[in-house]
């Protein structure tokens, strides 16, 4: 029987991309989904097409810069599924500029989302994991979590930061709970759409057109989360074939 089936994930930034995906294909093999984003009509909709084809799932209003709500978000599932056995903080922004447009208001959106909120879901369901000694945190990078260019300076600072707090949580957690970092190369989402600078915005717009689909990161979370309770994929980095990045 897979690993998978049965257990309880929680998905932030799950209305759209990499975690409406991950929710479609973690519910279609067996998991117990609950979804967290802003966007509660997007979340509906995608709830409802997973009970349509028998899958388990819900969903909850979620900010991740409101440490309350993700709190809030792991009682919801608890009181649902009784526990917490996967957290996902896949919610993330990537409002690209150069440094010196001196964009500091999305700066500060960037490290609230992108680090703060990382850090607040682990906040949130480390306890409980720690209660149950079992678990898995998954935490979401990018490969500008491995390599810095131009515009993406405190994008990539985000990423970088994501890493070296999964590598300390997963060294200081022990043996009951497992931590995995997937860094996904470009990839289908609406990420691209939170770029306000114009130059940054075409770049980005030429990068994607070989993005590839939500479902390859997807499928690479299901495989981390499907291996014995004994191995731990620390991290996974998956990118387009014909990327040079």
């Amino acid at each position: 029987m897979s690993n998978l089936n049965g257990k309880v994930v929680i998905i932030t930034g799950a209305s759209s991309g990499i975690g409406e995906a991950t929710a479609r294909l973690l519910a279609k093999n067996g998991a117990k989904v609950v979804l967290g984003a802003r966007r509660i009509d997007r979340l509906q909709l995608i709830v409802k097409d997973i009970r349509a084809l028998g899958g388990i799932a819900e969903y909850q209003a979620l900010d991740v810069t409101q440490r309350s709500q993700l709190e809030d978000i792991v009682k919801f599932a608890q009181n649902k599924f009784d526990r917490v056995d996967v957290l996902i903080n896949n919610a993330g922004v990537m409002p690209l500029s150069a440094l010196d447009q001196l964009k500091v208001e999305e700066w500060d959106r960037t490290i609230d989302v992108n680090i703060k909120g990382v850090l607040y879901g682990i906040a949130a369901a480390l306890p409980v994991m720690k209660a149950q000694k079992s678990g898995q945190i998954i935490n979401i990078s990018s490969i500008g979590g491995h390599a810095v260019s131009p515009t993406a300076a405190v994008y990539c600072a985000t990423k970088f930061a994501v890493g070296a707090i999964s590598e300390g949580l997963r060294q200081e957690v022990g043996g009951d709970i497992r931590v995995t970092v997937i860094s996904p190369g470009v990839t289908e989402s609406e990420l691209a759409d939170s770029i306000s600078d114009e130059a940054a915005r075409k770049g980005m717009q030429e990068f994607r057109r070989l993005s590839i689909p939500a479902e390859a990161i997807a499928r690479s979370i299901l495989f981390a989360i499907d291996q014995p309770d004994d191995v731990d994929i620390s991290e996974i980095i998956v990118r387009p074939t014909a990327s040079p990045y």
